[in-house]
């Protein structure tokens, strides 16, 4: 059985031991392994989740059999009104590519209609096989940047939108 959970506060423990699971394989062919460790400290100390999750950051995890599989990161009106971005979706690489991402992105996009929003944004390295994924639901590129986050890491970035309905 598959299913979606949201997460408190407290739950988000969930997504930074998912991610230290899921990263170094995600990104091993394109970034050293001391970025990927950089990036993994950054983005997802607990702390920083929990904190994310206070001021209107949504996680979700999806379960096979009762067990994480991946997970969800989206944040409404952001980084305008009526979008809603997906800082985060990730899932383990035995389950990708098995429709489980797929289940993620359907439940941002339930919460985007539910909450009347227009669009979904996102920003997923250039390089990374996601990008594929992402067009093959309906994304599209509308531009591209470079993220200086620090120790001479870049974050080469497409931006990419879903658009659910004409702007208002």
């Amino acid at each position: 059985m598959i299913e979606t959970v949201q997460l408190t506060r407290d739950d988000v423990f969930l997504v930074n031991q998912l991610a230290h699971d899921i990263w170094p394989n995600a990104f091993k062919d394109i970034l050293t392994k001391d970025q990927i460790d950089y990036m993994l400290d950054w983005m997802y100390d607990v702390n920083t989740l929990q904190e994310q999750a206070q001021t209107g950051h949504l996680f979700y995890i999806v379960k096979e059999h009762g067990i994480a599989k991946g997970f969800v990161g989206i944040e409404p009106n952001y980084p305008d009104v009526g979008m809603l971005r997906i800082h985060k979706l990730y899932m383990l690489p035995e389950r990708q590519g098995k429709g489980m991402g797929r289940v993620l992105l359907n439940k941002a996009i339930d919460i985007a209609f539910d909450l009347d929003l227009t669009s979904l944004h996102l920003n997923v390295n250039r390089f990374n096989e996601a990008v594929e994924f992402y067009k093959h639901c309906g994304f599209k590129v509308i531009g591209e940047e470079d993220i200086d986050i620090g120790k001479d890491y870049l974050m080469e970035d497409f931006i990419m939108e879903l658009r659910l309905t004409e702007a208002k």
